[in-house]
């Protein structure tokens, strides 16, 4: 393709022109009207379509105040608690950076706890948005390694304790348990390698997968096209002029829409900065504010709020809760034999990773499995697309006694992140066991009571009112 520069009167503006220079050797117009400025997306967005904007701000956030900590911070175990009181004291603007950055730490999950939210209600992880679900639920676990790594680098007895208890579950994995935590933390105990190396993932190595998972997030979402509280296929109605009917360009519209929700979130996330950066000890542990004492346990070890759910579920995995889970899995097993319409070769093969399982847990502690639950039920949220059999998308559609679900599950998720912080005592622990069985109950069982009850119609075009 011969190269083509567009001829500009001579009076044209210079920013024009320099536009047209740069649109003649790189796509840049184009990319702007693809991916945003002539991207149709549906007219019904409500406030819950906020949180994908506000997912990016805070992403754009943390690198930027990240690199500013970086130019102090000292990756050495004598050294880094020093450096992060040198930056909170001396720096001149230093303590609202590092205040920005582990605000937007906490605040980056709780965006994308609500965007996931969003999902679940309107059926985001249908078809055909199965592989953009899977990039988010990448990008969760990339964020939650992102976070894991980074959280040991102010080196505070929190930190350093919480990072121990962390690799070393790691030891319960059968056969390569210890050896696999030693290689994690290059030492045998957390030392100045086990720094050296969490500091290298946290500003290199995941920054960079993670930048190219929003990346291919973002390209699937507009390939697909954007779903909405409807859960109805806007491309499936075109106008004259080839876009959807009901459906509206990005910008202006929802650029103004997004605009206001940033600027009722940096509110909210300026406030929090300058009035409760520590947020009662849950956005940051007092104890963090005490340098790493590696012969001095603190009186009660717990992750950061944003962990604790999977943490509770590691927790209520006692040896009693084992013989539970047992009669859990059988009865699953009964349930897929007897209830659905596999080939007999599925079937089979699903009870004999049941049988294995259950032998397995004859011979392995009951570590091992909270260590495995606490992963799956964290890896499970991939599967979604192919549990929920429902015949419609949104919640709107669905029998209203769905909505009860949801609740009692987003409940005995937020009591799982309480009871996380919490000493573990015998009525928390059976309450945390309680709230375990409900949770992978809501997804395990979401195959037959995604498709119960009476659904009401859903409309060919998306109900919308304007404001």
């Amino acid at each position: 393709m011969a190269f083509v520069e567009k001829k500009l009167p001579a009076d044209a503006p210079v920013a024009a022109k320099a536009l047209n220079w740069v649109d003649a050797r790189f796509p840049l117009s184009k990319l702007w009207y693809e991916q945003w400025g002539r991207y149709y997306a549906p007219k019904n967005f409500n406030f819950w379509y906020i949180f994908g904007s506000l997912a990016m701000l805070v992403l754009v956030i943390q690198i930027v105040t990240g690199i500013f900590l970086v130019m102090h911070y000292k990756p050495d175990a004598n050294l880094a608690f020093a450096s992060v009181e040198y930056i909170m004291r001396d720096v001149p603007w230093g303590w609202l950076v590092r205040y920005m950055h582990s605000t937007g730490a906490s605040a980056f999950f709780i965006i994308i706890y609500l965007h996931m939210t969003k999902a679940l209600l309107y059926g985001s992880y249908r078809k055909p948005r199965e592989l953009l679900w899977l990039f988010g639920v990448a990008i969760f676990l990339c964020l939650m390694g992102e976070a894991f790594f980074g959280y040991l680098l102010p080196w505070g007895q929190m930190s350093y304790w919480g990072a121990q208890v962390i690799v070393n579950l790691f030891g319960a994995i059968p056969f390569i348990g210890p050896d696999l935590s030693l290689w994690i933390r290059g030492d045998y105990v957390v030392s100045d390698a086990t720094l050296n190396r969490f500091f290298a993932f946290h500003v290199i190595a995941i920054p960079l997968v993670l930048l190219g998972l929003v990346a291919a997030h973002l390209i699937a979402l507009h390939e697909v096209g954007s779903n909405n509280p409807d859960g109805i296929e806007v491309k499936d109605n075109l106008g004259p002029d080839g876009h959807p009917l009901d459906a509206i360009p990005s910008h202006p519209y929802y650029t103004v829409h997004d605009i206001f929700g940033v600027v009722v979130f940096l509110t909210i996330f300026s406030a929090v900065i300058f009035f409760a950066p520590e947020m009662g000890g849950y956005f940051l542990e007092y104890n963090n504010f005490i340098p790493a004492d590696s012969l001095k346990t603190p009186p009660h070890i717990a992750p950061v709020w944003y962990f604790t759910p999977y943490y509770s579920i590691l927790r209520a995995t006692t040896s009693q809760f084992v013989y539970v889970l047992m009669a859990g899995v059988a009865g699953y097993v009964a349930l897929i034999m007897l209830k659905t319409r596999l080939r007999s070769v599925i079937k089979m093969a699903v009870a004999v990773i049941a049988l294995v399982a259950i032998a397995g847990m004859f011979i392995f502690d009951a570590k091992l499995w909270g260590v495995v639950l606490m992963g799956v039920s964290v890896m499970i949220l991939a599967a979604m697309p192919w549990l929920d059999h429902s015949p419609v998308k949104s919640i709107r559609y669905r029998p209203s006694w769905h909505k009860y679900v949801y609740i009692v599950f987003g409940i005995a998720f937020v009591v799982l992140g309480y009871l996380g912080i919490l000493p573990p005592t015998d009525t928390r622990t059976l309450v945390a066991q309680i709230c375990t069985f409900i949770y992978f109950g809501f997804f395990l069982l979401m195959p037959w009571w995604s498709v119960a009850g009476t659904f009401k119609p859903v409309p060919n075009r998306v109900t919308f009112q304007p404001h």
